[in-house]
């Protein structure tokens, strides 16, 4: 708690350290709304603590990272006007780091071979589902010598997850949040073919890019309990959580394209709404001051804070995007706008 009785967005002891955050998007063709925010919300919080914003791209999907997707994503970041401190990370480029920390589990007996092939996996699941129960890795090989399998049999590298008590996440928007870790399965740390997995390949960057606070959307939130036992199993600093509701249209349902764009570049090239005004409207899209409906940037560096964000989904209105869009216009000189026409 603070002084004032507020609740403060740093951790215990975090007092004296540096705060660090980043966005990680994955480059799918454009930077996304709800990407957008996150971003933004990142960028904030660093900002106001004179921390350090980070950007990461995770292009370990080849077939979907492509060069123009990772431009479009560069160039919808900077007209939001949000700069980035260090070089962007290139995940990609980091499979050697990710693999060495898989087998340094491996040699700390907190991972394990797994040599279940494809069929029997198959065979599992099927069983499950016909006894309706969870859908998971049963550990089969968890326990077992290695020298039980076929010589050069394939294998993965699974995680040690734990299997007895609860694993609490006090989370800075969701508050706290328990799972029994029962419910958490060996996942796959290494593929067969020693490429590293998404799980592994987040949790290992972001310690060393030295990350405090990991803001992101709440279907991320999961996830965290998964990759809060790898970060335990390897004994490094556990970052603060911040899962943010995701952004909903109009009807209440999840964003998509019948709401309208998705895209950030949709509306600066199509639509005609200025950086200030899309940046405005975002910040009000699940945070807020009070009635204060206008913000510039500087004065949300000063105000923002992880305490005012809310804890439902917020919905996406493009008529109102477009009427505060209609206010910067207007309050705009008539170099600049001629400047935007032109």
């Amino acid at each position: 708690m603070s002084a004032s009785g507020e609740k403060s967005d740093l951790p215990a002891g975090a007092s004296g350290g540096q705060v660090v955050t980043r966005f990680a998007p994955s480059p799918t063709g454009f930077l996304h709304i709800g990407g957008a925010r996150t971003a933004m919300f990142n960028w904030l919080f660093a900002r106001h603590h004179g921390g350090k914003a980070l950007l990461r791209i995770e292009d370990t999907d080849k077939a979907r990272s492509t060069p123009e997707a990772i431009d479009a994503i560069f160039a919808g970041l900077d007209w939001l006007g949000l700069d980035w401190d260090d070089t962007p990370v290139f995940q990609s480029e980091r499979a050697a780091r990710h693999a060495e920390v898989a087998h340094q589990l491996l040699n700390m007996g907190k991972a394990y071979k797994c040599f279940a092939t494809a069929e029997e996996l198959e065979a599992m699941r099927a069983e499950q589902r016909e006894k309706k129960l969870p859908m998971r890795y049963d550990g089969r090989w968890r326990d077992r010598d290695p020298s039980e399998a076929p010589a050069g049999a394939p294998y993965v590298v699974r995680l040690k997850a734990p299997q007895s008590g609860k694993m609490t996440i006090a989370d800075q928007v969701q508050g706290n949040v328990t799972v029994d870790t029962r419910e958490l399965d060996d996942y796959v740390l290494l593929r067969s073919d020693g490429t590293p997995t998404y799980m592994l390949a987040v949790v290992v960057d972001d310690h060393d890019m030295g990350v405090t606070h990991i803001i992101r959307g709440d279907d991320h939130l999961n996830n965290a309990f998964r990759q809060l036992a790898l970060i335990q199993a390897m004994g490094w600093p556990e970052p603060v959580y911040a899962h943010i509701p995701l952004i909903h249209g109009n009807d209440g349902a999840k964003l998509s394209k019948r709401h309208g764009a998705l895209g950030v570049e949709a509306y600066r090239d199509d639509m005609g709404v200025v950086s200030d005004a899309m940046f405005n409207y975002l910040l009000r899209l699940g945070w807020g001051y009070g009635d204060r409906e206008k913000i510039s940037r500087a004065e949300a560096v000063e105000l923002f804070s992880l305490a005012n964000v809310g804890k439902s989904p917020s919905r996406f209105d493009a008529k109102k995007l477009i009427n505060l869009n209609g206010q910067y216009l207007r309050e705009m000189d008539d170099t600049a706008l001629a400047a935007l026409v032109a």
